[in-house]
């Protein structure tokens, strides 16, 4: 039935013809005044076109079954939409009269039903170079797992996370509350809910318009004709070449190809199996609350990735793979091609630069493990011996406690000395090490970068001691000092009800709380001195362990194919679409002479939107906001200035990014086996006389001649 307002809402290809020649318009009939036009087919008669497309003659020939078509278009058949250059043939009232010339950069359109006419002028994407148009913008990450932080349960992020998940249920509260105040919302019409099928029909045109086209010499009457002697001959020869052809492809994928297959087949799956048993390795916890080895190691969390897209890989090739089993016009697998080519992407350009690093430092093994030895011995052993003593003689003319400073310092000069011998008796093979992390680099450069990553928590164990030690002496004298401070107040802590409450204390507890007072605060700037330096060590330490964190990162997860499809073919990232009104007077302003006026028209651009890089880059905000959150949130500052451990971020919530491209449960040894070995699908015969066959008719291989 026609909507009853009268608007005549149109899509029309900006690719269609434009020469004076009369056609058929075909398409999809949305609604009575919803149309959307495919093709226009050069032939004179809609009635033979009706019957076409009913009995499946435009359709011959088609990769696929037409009615996977209709099922993503979500429609039952194409329709005649009107005529188009023929204005003294009459038409349906339902149909369009439409004029194009090649002076005219609008079609005029005309319906006796429309007063007004809406045309949607939309550029038809190319799915053979994989691009299509999307409501939603394209997800880079897969979806099949919720982002779960991991935090312990009495840390600090856990707090904050409770605190903004808190905020989070409040805010949906009040939005729920406002949308019982807000003015009530009209139901969608139909045409609005069309949109989401129009977006398909838009993907699928461009398929559609070529086997249209393609059959169009199909349509009406033809002259029929027995072959000649050398047609004959010629399509014996033909024949007999394709049977030829036939017959050794078959026995090529019927012999030799299962063979091939099957040991390919058998040598990656005991791959999958060696890889599996390093992943139980890798994942094994003593306890449920322990950490794991991917945990504690930025190596194994590296190794633990590889195997991880090692697994996947398998799977997401059979994925692609069955692509081909479907119209190119389906787009349900382009993220999924997207992810899979970048993942190779990052993994080739990781080893092509691991193998001039890893050559580099295997020829210079010698005067790279020199450099680093230097280095180590300056900074973890003889700086910080000389920062301590500075600290233990007023340094810069801050007084200090003499004694405890001596005491401190002592201590901490006493392990630093243990620590030199250490790192003097590991010096003769620290150019093994070296030569074994070059060795490394021909897996990527991600390898020697987490080898290092680990190597240096390993060799400032010492200053990690430092800062634990000092912190807690700070800590607890900080607490002392704020008890005794309630004391003087005539206050206590209630430990039972968490408050503070009044209490009245002896002349002898009021003596003795101001003695301890007086000295642990004269003692105080002592401690604070040493605590803050150990500290700030601390925190460079963590900040050069970001830097190689973040290294990881853009080598594991960098959108790197992503930003070349972006910059070479934005329209296969889609990022929405977006509808642009056009100056209707401009564009109307010379009309064709031949033809009658057409109703008011306005025209709309129907555009795709590509991503934004901020959207593609969008898991690298998020790591840095939880970043923030972790080492910068005023809760994070109050620890540091009251010597509370703060420790550092969990690796699993710093290594989500990399993990965002694949699936939460890596398939099993057997769904893989299942799945390589299962049977493709029986496809139709392509080759030779056999592909003549369509819908019961043979066709002459020369002229496609029916007989």
């Amino acid at each position: 039935m026609p909507d009853h307002d009268g608007l005549m809402r149109i899509f029309w290809p900006l690719d269609l013809s434009r020469n004076n020649s009369p056609g058929i318009i075909v398409g999809w009939r949305n609604s009575g005044l919803d149309i959307f036009v495919v093709a226009i087919l050069e032939v004179s008669d809609a009635r033979n076109v009706e019957n076409a497309l009913k009995v499946g003659t435009l359709f011959r020939n088609s990769p696929h079954p037409i009615t996977r078509i209709y099922e993503l278009c979500g429609q039952s058949s194409i329709h005649v939409l009107g005529l188009a250059n023929s204005p003294q043939e009459e038409v349906e009232l339902l149909q369009i009269h439409a004029t194009t010339r090649p002076y005219l950069r609008m079609p005029q359109i005309s319906c006796e039903r429309a007063s007004t006419i809406q045309i949607i002028m939309y550029e038809r994407p190319m799915p053979t170079r994989m691009q299509y148009i999307s409501l939603n913008p394209i997800s880079l990450a897969l979806e099949d797992k919720a982002e779960i932080a991991v935090h312990a349960p009495e840390s600090i992020d856990a707090e904050e996370e409770k605190e903004e998940m808190k905020n989070r249920a409040q805010t949906k509260h009040l939005v729920e509350k406002l949308k019982l105040h807000t003015v009530a919302k009209h139901p969608p019409s139909q045409k609005e809910l069309a949109l989401p099928r129009i977006v398909s029909q838009v993907n699928c045109s461009w398929e559609l318009h070529e086997i249209l086209h393609k059959n169009a010499s199909l349509v009406g009457n033809r002259l029929r004709r027995s072959l000649s002697v050398s047609e004959r001959v010629v399509e014996s020869a033909t024949s007999m070449r394709d049977f030829v052809i036939v017959t050794i492809w078959q026995i090529i994928t019927l012999y030799l190809y299962p063979i091939v297959r099957r040991g390919f087949v058998i040598g990656l799956l005991c791959h999958r199996v060696a890889a599996e048993a390093l992943l139980i390795v890798l994942e094994w916890r003593a306890n449920p609350q322990y950490a794991a080895l991917k945990d504690i190691s930025a190596t194994a969390q590296q190794v633990e990735i590889r195997l991880q897209q090692f697994c996947y890989w398998p799977m997401q090739y059979i994925t692609l793979r069955k692509r081909k089993d479907d119209w190119e016009s389906v787009t349900t697998s382009h993220p999924d091609y997207i992810r899979f080519y970048n993942s190779l992407w990052l993994v080739a350009n990781d080893v092509i630069i691991g193998i001039a690093l890893g050559s580099y430092i295997i020829d210079n093994s010698v005067w790279v493990a020199e450099f680093i030895g230097e280095i180590l011995d300056l900074y973890s052993v003889a700086a910080l011996r000389r920062t301590i003593t500075w600290l233990m003689d007023w340094p810069a003319g801050l007084k200090l406690n003499n004694e405890l400073a001596a005491f401190l310092g002592d201590l901490f000069l006493w392990v630093i000395d243990h620590w030199s011998s250490l790192v003097t008796a590991l010096q003769p093979f620290l150019p093994h090490l070296i030569w074994f992390i070059g060795f490394s680099s021909f897996a990527g450069a991600s390898m020697p970068i987490a080898v290092f990553s680990d190597l240096l928590s390993i060799l400032t164990l010492h200053i990690y001691s430092f800062y634990v030690a000092s912190a807690r002496i700070f800590n607890w004298q900080y607490t002392i000092l704020l008890s005794l401070f309630q004391l003087f107040r005539g206050k206590k802590h209630n430990v039972l009800r968490k408050r503070i409450d009044s209490c009245d204390y002896d002349l002898d507890q009021l003596l003795l709380g101001t003695i301890l007072f007086t000295l642990l605060f004269f003692l105080l700037p002592t401690v604070v001195v040493f605590y803050l330096t150990f500290a700030c060590s601390r925190m460079a330490i963590i900040s050069l362990k970001a830097i190689l964190d973040t290294l990881l990162a853009c080598l594991n997860h960098f959108p790197l194919f992503a930003l070349m499809l972006r910059i070479k073919d934005s329209r296969r990232l889609p990022g929405g679409i977006r509808f642009e009104l056009k100056d209707t007077q401009h564009l109307t302003s010379s009309t064709a002479s031949d033809s009658p006026a057409p109703p008011p028209t306005s025209h709309i651009y129907l555009k795709s939107v590509p991503l934004t890089f901020r959207a593609m880059f969008h898991q690298y905000f998020q790591l840095g906001q939880r970043i923030r959150k972790h080492y910068l949130s005023p809760r994070v500052l109050l620890c540091l200035a009251t010597g509370k451990f703060v420790p550092p971020i969990h690796r699993k919530n710093l290594y989500s990014l990399q993990y965002s491209m694949l699936p939460a449960r890596r398939a099993r040894v057997v769904d893989m086996w299942n799945a390589l070995t299962a049977s493709a699908p029986t496809k139709e015969k392509k080759a030779g006389f056999e592909s003549r066959h369509h819908n019961g008719r043979r066709f002459n291989g020369l002229n496609g001649r029916k007989h």
